[in-house]
């Protein structure tokens, strides 16, 4: 049987990371579900990074001495609600440092927040992700990939979609190839300039952005996707305006 669109959101949302039924056609068909299953699985991913962060150990002052310095022996009753302020305490650094690896992760210079953006961008544009064999006009291509930002030849595939874009804070080509297994994410970022090659690996998220020239080139696509084939094909052909 055929899987709808509530029973697949309904699966993924149990299990970011499974397979299951009819999820794969059902998906490779559907892009308000392909967006769905993207954005599901970077929050899935941000919350296990949250979670494997190590808390500092908790360091209690010593109190005063009260009245003549011997410890005073409380009652059970209330030395239990005495400990409440220390829990309430503790658990505020772990706040602290989940929001701080949080903020770090999300430092307006970091990769990891260019790829952040990037598969959240993706997310909010679904109809850019659409099967299809009707490429995009020369004169789209040419208003989006223009002598501004540099230099491609578009016969790296079948394109589809070319937009203006800002991503990570900046205006960029966001492009789409049609590939074996489904649409691939092209953003040509002549002024994201990255160490090494970051790999994208978000569970059935396939991608990479890589360092080219000056600045650098960002592929995402499905997990069974070819993606190297389509980078040599694109990393050849870019070339950025001086």
């Amino acid at each position: 049987m055929n899987m709808n669109c509530e029973q697949y959101k309904e699966a993924i949302a149990a299990d970011p990371s499974a397979s299951f039924g009819d999820g794969a056609t059902h998906v490779a068909g559907c892009n308000s579900c392909a967006i769905f299953r993207v954005e599901l699985q970077a929050l899935d991913g941000r919350i296990a990074r949250a979670l494997a962060i190590v808390v500092p150990e908790l360091k209690i002052p010593e109190l005063p001495p009260v009245g003549d310095g011997n410890i005073v022996s409380m009652p059970v009753g209330r030395k239990t609600r005495r400990l409440a302020p220390w829990l309430a305490i503790a658990a505020s650094f772990a706040l602290a440092a989940i929001i701080g690896v949080q903020s770090v992760g999300n430092a307006p210079d970091s990769e990891y927040s260019l790829a952040d953006d990037i598969l959240d961008h993706i997310g909010h544009e679904p109809a850019a992700l659409k099967v299809t064999n009707v490429p995009v006009s020369d004169e789209e291509f040419s208003r989006v990939v223009n002598p501004s930002v540099g230099s491609m030849d578009r016969n790296v595939g079948l394109i589809s979609y070319a937009r203006t874009c800002v991503i990570h804070g900046k205006t960029v080509p966001h492009l789409v190839i049609q590939g074996r297994e489904g649409p691939v994410t092209l953003l040509l970022l002549p002024d994201e300039m990255v160490e090494r090659a970051q790999t994208i690996d978000r569970n059935r998220v396939n991608g990479v952005i890589l360092p080219v020239g000056h600045g650098s080139i960002a592929l995402i696509g499905e997990r069974k996707e070819n993606i190297g084939e389509i980078e040599r094909k694109v990393v050849d052909s870019v070339e950025w305006s001086i």
